[in-house]
């Protein structure tokens, strides 16, 4: 064999050694099959509510990590590793959809720079197009931001509120702090994988309750699709379609939904952070690290575990032991110049969660005087059920009627659980103390001048008695006649 057989087969062997050994480089993401395995295990995983004693038995789902939150009270209904820190993808971009909200008016413009638009990959992330030097205002970025989940909209967000993306940056992890959120650090405007960009259940559910409480923010990420029409600012007609199948007209959507919003990078996989609100009760779920179409099948079996299991109690309707017991002082069924006014009362707007494995007798309420709350508040009263925080009451100075008897519409309504006083028995009875004073003193008086007078015509009688006598004396020493 000549030398240059020799070197081609060298050659040869050297380029099939490099390519073997490159195979698993190659790889860049698992088989769908590999995923599904992940999921199957997850499975297998606790769920850490189902472990709380009396609890209600919740769902077993394929999702890492999910919590299902009650949004007025902050209760924790499901846990599943709430804590685990986690990469969210978009499902960040409602935490800049919310600061976006808090901080602009819906007419600004704002302008998407080539940074905004060049800093993100146009064949794999999510976008609707838009060019850099283009306009959109906020709402409609907003729109582009939760509709059509694009990356540079929360980008171009970023840079009109605070100037520049990693100042907006810094401004999301501040927002997150007040929220309460501790298991959480942003890197990015939009969730574009960073691995220092992570986040958890438990904190999504506090930043979905904040944005969830607004109206404008329910409406746009529950909207399926969106159209920018060309303007002076906009070049073309775009569109920003929502791949979020609980949406209305989707192949899973569900009815009682008030705003979603979906994230997905091969390294988070599925993540979602959904409302949904049913007699009253206001629920946010968030799954995290879920395969597709599991996410959207896990929150519809969240949802309907909690509004099957638990319900609403007012707290003022419920209580009896923070309430002084019915007798003629106190009393509760009418207003300051009629029979009773309140002292303290329950706020009666107030509510905790009940399970259906428990009555509201079954709870245990905590007394604190923590001096926060504004000027009427005078305690608050902490629930729990075995442990499990349920909601909270405040204990506050009632509100008084107008002058005119009638109760102002802005003011809360008597409840049962308000401690009442009769001002009108307690006016009666001081009339009545302050007469019987009265006629006593009369009394005395008059009894003390019966009793001078008759003193009186005694000494006079006595005198003249005297007088008398002295005279008679006198008459007949004389020898006069008398």
């Amino acid at each position: 064999m000549n030398t240059k057989h020799t070197f081609l087969i060298k050659a040869i062997a050297l380029f099939l050694a490099v390519a073997v050994a490159a195979v698993p480089c190659i790889r860049v993401s698992a088989e769908p099959e590999d995923y599904q395995a992940e999921a199957d295990a997850r499975r297998d995983m606790p769920v850490e509510s189902n472990e709380w004693e009396n609890w209600p038995y919740g769902p077993i789902i394929g999702a890492q990590s999910a919590i299902l939150m009650e949004a007025q009270t902050g209760a924790i209904l499901y846990a599943k590793n709430i804590h685990d820190k986690l990469y969210p993808a978009s499902i960040t971009k409602i935490l800049t959809g919310l600061i976006t909200i808090e901080n602009c008016p819906l007419d600004d413009t704002v302008s998407f720079s080539h940074r905004a638009v060049d800093s993100i990959d146009w064949q794999s992330d999510s976008n609707i197009g838009i060019r850099a030097g283009e306009a959109l205002t906020v709402e409609q970025s907003l729109y582009g931001l939760l509709v059509g989940s694009a990356n540079e909209a929360g980008n171009a967000l970023g840079e009109h509120i605070s100037g520049s993306m990693e100042a907006f940056v810094a401004l999301m992890n501040e927002r997150a702090k007040e929220l309460g959120c501790v298991d959480s650090h942003f890197v990015t405007t939009n969730g574009i994988f960073d691995e220092n960009h992570y986040t958890s259940a438990y904190d999504m559910a506090l930043i979905g309750r904040a944005f969830f409480s607004n109206d404008l923010l329910c409406k746009i990420s529950s909207t399926p699709s969106y159209i920018f029409p060309p303007s002076s600012t906009l070049s073309r007609e775009l569109y920003a379609n929502s791949k979020n199948q609980l949406l209305p007209g989707k192949d899973l959507a569900y009815e009682y939904l008030v705003g979603s919003k979906t994230g997905y990078t091969s390294q988070a996989r599925q993540t979602l952070v959904s409302c949904a609100q049913k007699d009253g009760m206001r629920l946010i779920c968030v799954i995290m690290k879920e395969e597709s179409p599991a996410q959207f099948t896990d929150t519809i079996e969240l949802f309907n575990y909690g509004f099957n299991h638990f319900r609403m109690v007012n707290v003022a309707d419920e209580d009896t032991r923070y309430t002084f017991g019915s007798n003629s002082f106190f009393e509760s069924d009418s207003d300051v110049f009629g029979n009773s006014a309140p002292i303290l009362a329950i706020h009666s707007s107030d509510i905790i969660v009940l399970p259906d494995t428990a009555e509201y007798e079954d709870t245990s309420a905590e007394l604190s005087y923590d001096g926060q709350g504004d000027g009427n508040t005078i305690a608050h009263l902490e629930y729990t059920y075995n442990g499990v925080y349920l909601g909270k009451a405040t204990v506050e100075i009632a509100q008084q009627a107008s002058a005119s008897g009638k109760e102002s519409s802005s003011e809360p309504k008597q409840q049962d659980g308000q401690i009442y006083i009769n001002v009108k028995t307690i006016l009666i009875a001081m009339a009545a103390g302050a007469a019987l004073l009265f006629l006593l003193f009369n009394l005395a008086s008059v009894l003390h001048n019966y009793s001078f007078g008759r003193k009186r015509r005694a000494r006079t009688q006595r005198r003249k008695r005297r007088k008398k006598d002295i005279d008679f004396d006198r008459y007949t020493r004389g020898g006069g006649d008398y």
